[in-house]
């Protein structure tokens, strides 16, 4: 009895001509935009929008729900004042208070950039000879391990009171964690590397030059990241300590004032200028890291998911 070709052999089941030719069909329909998997990328959110959205959304829920308690249980303002008080006093201070940024910046920019150089330099050297670094390095340690306020009124009578000293202590602040991790990065280079450049005869400055700075750049990028914050600190440290009154004062010296007036939506103004100086400092030093590094190294490289 012959039997039906077609219940044996559906089609596509017994001819891999047909299986690959569904399956570039269904590829091109995709890629087309007219399959199965047009909903699902044409309701996807664009990357950036997809990080900012959530904490975006916690940020206006928080600010909502502050509002609403502070003004539901009637709080006064020089208490708690709500997120709308805050942003009144920034704008009606709006001129004092750029000024007031504008001065910490400069200071904390000036500090960052010699924690920067003094601490490359310094770990370059404690990298150059084992001995150096065990007679220099534990001071270092000690140094950082002071509290600035109290050296502050050290360097208050060393450089006197002013941009001077308010630079020294946002530098000293900062310098220590540029140090230690570059100092970690230069002395984790592969030993493989190191001997094939000693085979070649290579000099400890070019050794240094071309190879241990080179693989110490993602240390470097994370004393950066670290440092870029703490200089902002510093700078508002030594306004406190150290700062000038007046029209040219800094973010400390403005939030002093507003403390002693009790202007607490002014001093929640103030706060939170400086933490937005700092998150800008920090995603400034955030892109050179991703400029210096996705190129060639995990940590910045985008990988899919």
């Amino acid at each position: 009895m012959a039997m039906d070709k077609s219940v044996l052999h559906p089609a596509g089941a017994g001819d891999p001509a047909a299986g690959h030719g569904s399956e570039a069909a269904a590829a091109g329909d995709a890629w087309r935009g007219t399959g199965p998997l047009k909903g699902r990328s044409a309701g996807r959110l664009p990357g950036t929008l997809r990080q900012l959205l959530p904490p975006l959304a916690a940020f206006v829920a928080a600010a909502g729900g502050w509002e609403i308690i502070v003004k539901g249980l009637g709080i006064p303002p020089y208490i708690l004042p709500k997120p709308s008080d805050i942003v009144e006093a920034g704008l009606a201070n709006r001129s004092g208070l750029w000024v007031s940024v504008t001065t910490t910046m400069t200071e904390a920019i000036a500090g960052f950039l010699l924690s920067i150089l003094f601490g490359v330099a310094g770990a370059i050297l404690l990298a150059s000879s084992k001995w150096i670094e065990k007679s220099v390095y534990p001071y270092a340690v000690i140094l950082q391990t002071i509290p600035i306020v109290a050296i502050a009124p050290i360097i208050v009578i060393w450089f006197g009171a002013g941009l001077n000293a308010i630079v020294i202590i946002a530098f000293l602040i900062g310098f220590f964690p540029m140090l230690s991790n570059t100092l970690i990065g230069l002395n984790s280079t592969d030993h493989n590397m190191k001997n094939l450049f000693y085979l070649y005869n290579a000099s400890p400055l070019q050794t240094m030059w071309r190879l241990r700075i080179p693989a110490a750049l993602p240390y470097i990028v994370a004393g950066l990241k670290i440092s870029c914050t703490l200089a902002v600190i510093g700078a508002i440290v030594g306004e406190y300590i150290a700062g000038i009154g007046g029209g040219q004062g800094g973010l400390g010296y403005a939030i002093t004032v507003a403390a002693s007036r009790l202007q607490t939506p002014y001093l929640f103004a103030c706060g939170l200028s400086a933490s937005l100086l700092g998150i800008g400092f920090f995603l400034l030093v955030n892109l050179f890291s991703r400029w210096m590094l996705s190129s060639w190294h995990e940590s910045e490289m985008r990988t899919e998911n």
